[in-house]
């Protein structure tokens, strides 16, 4: 069947076109920079003809709280509209878990808007929360750092690689609609500031990680559990210590 990508140059979305592509499927990766557009709607209505499934793994350029907000309202509001003319048969997106337990966090509150357009909308639907990639210990770890050293909260952590998001995306992309969630996880959960301080050795980053309890997520405070599933969640298979990105850059 036709599958439509959107955001389907960037990391999750380029695993997707080639795995489901390489199952048989008619693949189109659809993103600015292949001429679709879903703010502007610039190659929309072309990109979902004949298509049966759209996976959304776009993401906004800029994470200020009214921008990622208004990315995520009118991208979706635009991306949904376009399916229903176009007979699309199901919208599959990806969240975050824990996405409604912080709710103070701008970009959270962005894609708890998306789900709520998707939920209230008339395509059926899957989405797919997922936990924090291995992919982004390097960013997450910029972030955190005060006067060269990071400092990360002692909570729950369970990251899981995008290679395993991937697969779990394409599954959901390719079964019947769920019209609800499913949640994915790394298969080893850690104490988050004993992770990154692995994290960057293995990488042979110099920098200190600390332990501090009152240390911020993208400028909210952490809960013991904000970030893990609390009820059953699918596993990824691969294991940090067995990543091949694990050594970063």
């Amino acid at each position: 069947m036709k599958i439509v990508v959107i955001g389907g140059t960037g990391l999750i979305g380029s695993k997707l076109v080639a795995n489901l592509g390489a199952l048989g499927h008619e693949m189109l990766a659809a993103a600015p920079n292949t001429g679709v557009n879903t703010i502007t709607g610039e190659g929309l209505a072309e990109a979902l003809d004949g298509a049966s499934v759209v996976i959304d793994v776009s993401n906004s350029p800029s994470f200020e709280n009214q921008a990622v907000l208004d990315f995520f309202e009118t991208s979706t509001g635009n991306l949904l509209a376009a399916e229903a003319v176009a007979g699309v048969g199901h919208h599959v997106a990806v969240s975050i878990v824990g996405t409604e337990r912080m709710p103070e966090n701008g970009y959270f509150r962005a894609k708890i808007a998306q789900e709520n357009l998707i939920e209230k909308g008339s395509i059926p639907f899957s989405l797919v929360h997922a936990t924090q990639f291995f992919e982004f210990v390097g960013p997450i770890a910029d972030t955190s750092t005060v006067d060269g050293v990071v400092r990360i909260a002692p909570v729950r952590y369970q990251p899981i690689a995008g290679d395993d998001v991937a697969k779990a995306v394409g599954r959901a992309a390719v079964g019947t609609p769920l019209n609800g969630r499913v949640e994915i996880a790394g298969p080893d959960q850690y104490q988050m500031d004993e992770f990154f301080r692995m994290a960057l050795a293995t990488r042979k980053d110099p920098r200190e990680v600390v332990a501090d309890p009152h240390a911020t997520y993208y400028g909210s405070q952490l809960g013991e559990q904000s970030l893990v599933p609390i009820g059953p969640a699918d596993l990824g298979e691969i294991h940090f210590p067995d990543w091949p990105g694990r050594f970063g850059k």
